[in-house]
């Protein structure tokens, strides 16, 4: 056995150098935020197929702490819209984004969840940022499951780096703007 792992060393006597390290508070809060990660799969088309191969072994998403998919959204702090939103859709999607605990992020995957895609018909939403606020926009039709990847690795930056969500930002800008809902 290496004597120098086994006996402290000679300027700490008690050995509690090596036990003990500070930080703080915050950068412990974002740095289990970014790594676990519980996202609410909101699968409405084509692309929720490559989301669902996010998660088998090919790609893996449990590398990057994201592996637990709900399906109830008072659990979950990602939501991921994969595939076309529809008017008639619209209304039961807000509201699993509102019951999402803050902080919350989400991303849009796909040309239809972005933009509407190829549907520019009176029943399709042209992007679902007009419903709620989107963080990541995913392009492709369908994207590849390394496109989501890339996005929830995204996600991960933004929170180590401390920004705040789009959700956080648009709070914010209604409180500053003085909206009817807040002067009260």
């Amino acid at each position: 056995m290496n004597d120098a792992v086994t006996r402290p060393a000679p300027d700490d006597e008690t050995g509690l150098r090596h036990l003990i390290f500070t930080s703080r508070i915050g950068d412990l809060i974002q740095w289990s935020r970014r790594n676990s990660l519980w996202p609410m799969p909101l699968g409405l088309a084509c692309c929720a197929i490559e989301m669902m191969a996010v998660v088998a072994p090919r790609y893996d998403l449990a590398r990057f702490g994201a592996e637990a998919m709900r399906f109830t959204p008072r659990q979950c702090d990602l939501m991921i819209v994969a595939g076309t939103l529809t008017k008639k859709m619209a209304g039961p999607a807000r509201k699993v984004y509102d019951q999402m605990p803050n902080p919350k992020w989400v991303i849009a995957m796909g040309a239809c969840a972005s933009s509407g895609g190829m549907y520019g018909t009176y029943s399709t939403v042209q992007g679902c940022d007009s419903v709620f606020p989107v963080d990541v926009y995913i392009p492709g039709c369908p994207p590849r499951p390394e496109a989501l990847l890339h996005g929830i690795l995204r996600i991960q930056r933004q929170i180590a780096a401390g920004e705040p969500s789009a959700a956080e930002r648009a709070e914010r800008a209604r409180g500053v703007t003085g909206s009817p809902e807040h002067a009260a």
